[in-house]
Parts: C-alpha cells; sequence; structure tokens
C-alpha cells in the first residue's frame, strides 16, 4: 500500500468515508421506519418496501450485516489514514492523522448520517434495502456466523428472540397515534376512531335509558289510556310488560300496531299477541358496548334491557344509543336536549340531575367526569357524599353548579355554568 500514489490513497479515504456514512444513516433508517407505513408501501407494490420489509422480519440478521461492512469500512479507512499520515511525515504524523480522522469520522461517518437518517428515514431505507438485499446473499455464510456468536451470547445473559416484545400496537397506543394524527385526518372521523376504541371501557349502564324513564305499555291499564299512548309515542318498538318491568311480556313494532289499527282490529289480545311475538332481550350490566355491538349484530337486534345480578331491570339500551357513541348525534330530534337542559342568559344553563353525564358531554360539548356516577344526581352526591339542600353550590373540575331543587332523596335540578379553568396554586386540592 506504501506503492500507491497518494491521490488514489485520498480517493478511496473519501469513498471509505462515504460507505461509513450509507451504513450509518441507512442502519437508523431502517430501525426507525414507520412499520405500518412500511407495510402499506409494500402492499402498494413498491419493491423496496417489500425488500425492507422482508429483511426487518430478521432485524438481528440486518444489524450483523450492517455491522459487518460498517466495521470493515472504518477499519480500512484508518488503515489508509495511517498510510497516508506515514507518506506525509513518518510515523509522527501517524497519531495526528488517526486523531483528526477520529473527529472526521464520528461527524461525518456517523452523526450526520444518523441524523439524516432518523429525519429522512423512508427516503433511505427502502433504496438502501434493495442494496442490502444483494448484500445479504453475498455476505450470508459471514452474517450467521457472527449472529450464531451474537446469539449465543445473548443467551448467556438471559435475552431470546423469542421473548421479545411483539411490535403490535396496544389500545393505548393505537390511540396515541390517532390523537396524533390530526393533520392527515379530519378531526370528525377522527373523533369517532377514539370513540371506537373507547367502546371496550364504556358499559352497557353507561348509556342506557334509565328504568324510570323507559316509555313502555302496562297491558294492566285502561285500554283507552294505552290507546292514546300509542298515538302519541314517538318510537318505533315499544317494550310491553305486565304491571311492572320486570314482568316484561315483549316489544311492540309499531308498524303492525298501525295497520291493525287502521283497520280497527286491535284490542288488549291483539297488543299481547304481538308483543309476545318478540321476546325481551337481556343483557348483564358489565357489558361492554363494544360486546353488546357484536351481540346486536348476531341477535338482529336494536333493543336490550339491562339487569342486574338479581335479574331486575335497571335500564334499556338502543343500537342508535351505542351507534351515537360513536358518531355523535345523527339525528334532527333535539326534544330530548331541551327536555334535560334549557339555556339561561349569562352562559348558564337549567338542567335535569337525572340526565346521563355522558349525554350531556355529548351534546353540550361539556367534560364532566364519566368515571364515576352515571347521572349528574349521582355525581353531585357522590361529590358532597351527602343528599343536598336546595341552594348548595358546588365547583366539579370547569362546572359551578347550584342546587336548585331536591325531593325523593335526589337532586331534580341545578344551575350550571361553564367556567373558565384556574391555575392550581400550591397545596390546593380540587375534586372531581
Amino acid at each position: 500500500m506504501q506503492d500507491i500514489p497518494l491521490p488514489w490513497l485520498t480517493g478511496i479515504l473519501v469513498l471509505l468515508l462515504a460507505l461509513s456514512g450509507f451504513f450509518s444513516s441507512t442502519e437508523t433508517a431502517l430501525m426507525s421506519i414507520n412499520r405500518y407505513r412500511l407495510r402499506h408501501r409494500a402492499r402498494e407494490g413498491s419493491s423496496g418496501a417489500k425488500a425492507a420489509e422482508k429483511l426487518l422480519e430478521a432485524p438481528d440478521r440486518l444489524i450483523g450485516l450492517i455491522l459487518v461492512c460498517n466495521n470493515f469500512v472504518n477499519s480500512a479507512a484508518a488503515a489508509i489514514v495511517t498510510v497516508i499520515s506515514l507518506q506525509l511525515g513518518g510515523e509522527a504524523y501517524a497519531a495526528i492523522g488517526v486523531g483528526i480522522f477520529t473527529v472526521v469520522l464520528i461527524i461525518f461517518g456517523e452523526v450526520a448520517p444518523k441524523t439524516f437518517g432518523a429525519l429522512y428515514p423512508e427516503r433511505l431505507a427502502l433504496p438502501a434495502a434493495l442494496i442490502y438485499r444483494v448484500l445479504m446473499k453475498v455476505l450470508y455464510p459471514v452474517v450467521i456466523a457472527t449472529n450464531v456468536v451474537a446469539n449465543g451470547v445473548l443467551r448467556l445473559l438471559g435475552i431470546s428472540r423469542e421473548k421479545a416484545s411483539a411490535t403490535s400496537l396496544s389500545r393505548e397506543e393505537l390511540r396515541t397515534v390517532v390523537a396524533e394524527a390530526s393533520t392527515v385526518i379530519p378531526h370528525r372521523h377522527q373523533r369517532m376512531l377514539m370513540s371506537i376504541l373507547d367502546l371496550e371501557r364504556i358499559h352497557v349502564e353507561d348509556i342506557m335509558v334509565p328504568r324510570n324513564e323507559i316509555a313502555g305499555i302496562d297491558v294492566t291499564d285502561e285500554w283507552e289510556d294505552i290507546l292514546d299512548q300509542l298515538r302519541d309515542s314517538r318510537h318505533t318498538r315499544i317494550p310491553v310488560y305486565d304491571g311492572s318491568l320486570d314482568e316484561l311480556v315483549g316489544i311492540l313494532h309499531m308498524k303492525k300496531v298501525a295497520r291493525l289499527m287502521a283497520r280497527d282490529e286491535f284490542d288488549r289480545e291483539q297488543l299481547v299477541a304481538l308483543a309476545r311475538s318478540r321476546e325481551p332481550y337481556y343483557v348483564p350490566e358489565g357489558t361492554s358496548l363494544n360486546t353488546q355491538l357484536l351481540n346486536f349484530q348476531r341477535q338482529r337486534r336494536r333493543v336490550a334491557f339491562v339487569v342486574d345480578e338479581y335479574g331486575d331491570v335497571q335500564g334499556l339500551v338502543t343500537l342508535e344509543d351505542l351507534l351515537e357513541e360513536i358518531v355523535g348525534e345523527f339525528t334532527s330530534d333535539t326534544s330530548s336536549l331541551h327536555k334535560d337542559v334549557h339555556k339561561e342568559k349569562g352562559g348558564s344553563f337549567i338542567v335535569n340531575a337525572a340526565a346521563s353525564v355522558r349525554t350531556l358531554n355529548r351534546k353540550m360539548g361539556w367534560s364532566l367526569p364519566t368515571s364515576g356516577p352515571r347521572t349528574l344526581n349521582g355525581l353531585i352526591v357522590e361529590y358532597l357524599e351527602t343528599i343536598p339542600e336546595a341552594g348548595t353550590s358546588l365547583r366539579i373540575n370547569d362546572y359551578a353548579i347550584d342546587v336548585l331543587q331536591t325531593g325523593e332523596n335526589a337532586v331534580k335540578t341545578v344551575r350550571l355554568k361553564p367556567i373558565a379553568p384556574q391555575v392550581a396554586q400550591p397545596g390546593s386540592e380540587r375534586r372531581g
């Protein structure tokens, strides 16, 4: 090597430094590339993405290949620097040359390339994968031998490839991905995706119509009262019971009732027969919305009664209620909102305390706590740990609440006003 002209040695050194930068940058790019985007590109037919995906199936082999090549290049470059230094000034220059080369290698062969690879992984990884695919075939025996030794050392340390964590995303990690994708996903779609991910954490009792609000037909009532109730009903399917909701007869479909009423053939016997043709469908408390959505699909049902551990009916949940948890309100009927919430001047609202907290949050855009009681009344009672008297004021999160009316061991009506959040002072504590 001493006989090689200095310009040639310099040229080879520059080439080796460039190769070192290539191996360093592409190693970082391949290890940091988004695996899900890579899979998408591979399915679109990108040859570079397919090669990268194949290489990353055995990352230990890929890293072994890159390190073998990179170390060979760096060692060759160090040797050439030594030769150049000897040609320029003898042994005294050798240490200086190696020292200068070390700094140059760190900057141009490691730090700068790896930074570039981390910033633009896809731009580097896909074309590099095609090159590494060829190198892997050429250097396969060397790579395998290196990996056998390296994996043996890892096993001695108690580390196994089989025990390595999978790259699949957990639910919380997927929530983070969706939350950070606001630049590419419309806000409404983003909200729907987050709601779908939340279905596993929300249960049927969180969205059900409470027992005392279920609009049903009692077959023991006067016939004229039943007819008036049917004429005034806004629901397509109505529960029919015998004296109590715990004695359900079935579900009455108004389409069939309307035909019989039009022909003046409808009587109490027909009412019971039609209701019994569709038996009530029961689901236990604690059923997640994700499970219930699948159950509705399997059972071909749209209405389910939520029962507790004793079999008593606690409420009613519909397919429409469940879908609204995903897509939000999709009907133009706002009567239920007006029934529970009335706006006042000054930005405050008169609210029915029996209203569901989740419904209020969804319809009003509020952020009342949903991890505890299901109704606003329950939230207030839990906060105060007693049933308050009219005139009691409290603050839950960023909402000022004044109790206006109580009765029957419950809060009936409150005035609620959203207030601007305040910075918590040291030592202060706020519940809710």
